[in-house]
């Protein structure tokens, strides 16, 4: 500001809710990932959950950055 007398404000609230889902959706695998190293089992079922968060994830990714181009 000093050299070029501008004042940039950015808004971050669409990154803050994409991180905000992302995190939650990352908390979500990780109780997953815990009750497999807890029971030493894991399921198809678990696989399939675990496939559809990441995938749930690189959606939200997906369209943020769309939303920027």
């Amino acid at each position: 500001m000093l050299i070029d007398g501008y004042i940039i404000k950015v808004d971050y609230t669409e990154q803050k809710k994409l991180a905000a889902a992302v995190s939650r959706v990352s908390a979500n695998i990780n109780q997953i990932c815990r009750r497999i190293n807890q029971t030493d089992h894991f399921y198809a079922e678990d696989v399939a959950e675990l496939k559809a968060k990441q995938k749930e994830i690189w959606e939200l990714l997906k369209q943020a950055q769309q939303a920027e181009l």
